[in-house]
């Protein structure tokens, strides 16, 4: 079976995501990229997280052309390849409807520093105008607007996160969602205190070099 460690990882975190409570059902989506064989593992269209297996995962090329796999890729397909052309740093993307960040895709706002654990994505986490799931338009939206960013908010939609492995793109989702759920209370009881720009360069640097490093 073609990536099979990829496609393992797609089954392992999928599961993770309705766990963690980062989506439903079949919501969202995830895919890893294989540089050394230039290829996509992606979870399949409209199947529920507890039904998949790792055969169920899809094996597209850059093109987007199925390569292995009975089922059909995600309908999000389009702006996974995107991320890939885009960003020579993106090895894996996990798209979800996590609850309090979409709260704040809906209100189309941007999430700002209210949190220094915004650095998982950078100073802030961007917003991308709406566009119809699955479509060119939703993914030339996503790619205008991400930018270098770790994250990026879908208006109306959910939550893109990003990464240089799967664990670190989840890392993002989860870490968002926090920080969109500490944003969300605090405009509840009053007006938050954005952190500073030059005290969120401080932050963002020091990710760089946080935990355990190869």
């Amino acid at each position: 079976m073609l990536m099979l460690s990829q496609r393992q990882q797609i089954v392992d975190y999928g599961l993770q995501m309705i766990r963690s409570g980062l989506t439903t059902g079949s919501g969202g989506n995830l895919s890893l990229l294989s540089r050394s064989d230039d290829l996509i593992a992606v979870s399949p269209s409209g199947v529920d997280y507890h039904d998949i297996t790792a055969a169920d995962v899809v094996v597209v090329d850059r093109a987007g052309n199925k390569v292995d796999g009975v089922l059909k890729p995600s309908s999000e397909l389009d702006f996974h390849l995107a991320l890939y052309a885009a960003r020579k740093d993106i090895t894996a993307v996990v798209h979800t409807h996590s609850v309090y960040a979409t709260t704040m895709a809906c209100l189309h706002w941007e999430l700002p520093a209210v949190h220094y654990l915004i650095a998982f994505s950078g100073d802030k986490v961007p917003l991308a105008p709406y566009a119809t799931f699955g479509s060119k338009e939703l993914a030339a939206n996503i790619i205008a607007s991400i930018g270098n960013y770790n994250a990026v908010l879908l208006a109306n939609h959910g939550l893109v996160a990003v990464g240089s492995d799967m664990k670190k793109s989840f890392n993002v989702a989860e870490e968002i969602e926090l920080v969109a759920r500490i944003y969300y209370q605090a405009k509840s009881v009053g007006q938050p205190v954005i952190v500073a720009a030059d005290e969120m360069e401080r932050v963002v640097e020091k990710f760089g070099s946080y935990g355990q490093q190869d």
